[in-house]
């Protein structure tokens, strides 16, 4: 099965999902996501994501255990599938739009989440991929029509405004996304950072009231060092 990278037309409810826990009882899935990269030979195993992940970024604090193991078996992955599925969209298009191809469902992965202070919440998430996939996934762009579009869950309408940067320079090239949101009598922002590295592909999403592009980028700065003194 294979997972849309956290497309633009539900980043908002991805970031409210986001919230990463382990167990025992989840090892065995989380082995099958390590043991893809071993057999493969290439890449990166989900325990090596795992440990590659932000540890204590600047004005946040984690929130819960890394999640690690199958991309699709995430648990802030599946709470952000489902949401997609209950999701209606005023531009039904936009929201079939694959951006840069698909993530498999079975690639080794790794997720964290944190909170900071005034309601942001940012999560990291990891993925193996090769440079090809990864450079896809840097590459897309939002859809002209779909730069404003409106969502909703149940009887609640939300209206979405995207703004999207020129492609960026983090690590091996990166992509930066804006989602301005009004809805429920709230207004929030979240904003989506994908840059990739050596044999891996990085998320960045921040969340909240106050969220800005800056804390966003400065957050993927951090989690590229911290990948880089590890997936070296």
């Amino acid at each position: 099965m294979a997972h849309r990278l956290l497309p633009v037309t539900l980043l908002l409810s991805t970031a409210v999902a986001a919230t990463a826990c382990g167990g025992d009882a989840e090892r065995a899935r989380q082995v099958r996501g390590t043991a893809r990269a071993e057999v493969a030979g290439i890449g990166h195993t989900s325990a090596q994501l795992a440990q590659a992940l932000l540890q204590q970024p600047s004005g946040y604090r984690r929130a819960g255990e890394p999640d690690w193991g199958e991309y699709g078996s995430l648990k802030a992955i599946q709470n952000a599938s489902r949401l997609q599925r209950e999701a209606v969209l005023d531009k039904p298009s936009c929201g079939k739009a694959r951006p840069g191809g698909d993530v498999a469902g079975d690639v080794p992965a790794a997720l964290v989440s944190f909170t900071g202070g005034r309601g942001l919440t940012a999560t990291e998430t990891l993925m193996s991929l090769s440079a090809a996939d990864a450079e896809k996934q840097v590459n897309a762009r939002v859809p002209p029509g779909c730069l404003k579009f409106r969502t909703r869950v149940g009887s609640t309408w939300a209206a979405h405004k995207v703004a999207e940067a020129p492609k960026g320079e983090i690590g091996e090239g990166s992509r930066t996304i804006g989602v301005a949101t009004v809805g429920g009598g709230t207004r929030t922002r979240t904003w989506y950072v994908v840059f990739r590295g050596p044999r891996y592909l990085a998320t960045i999403t921040v969340f909240g009231p106050g969220a800005t592009r800056a804390d966003a980028e400065r957050l993927a700065g951090e989690a590229l060092a911290q990948a880089g003194r590890v997936l070296s």
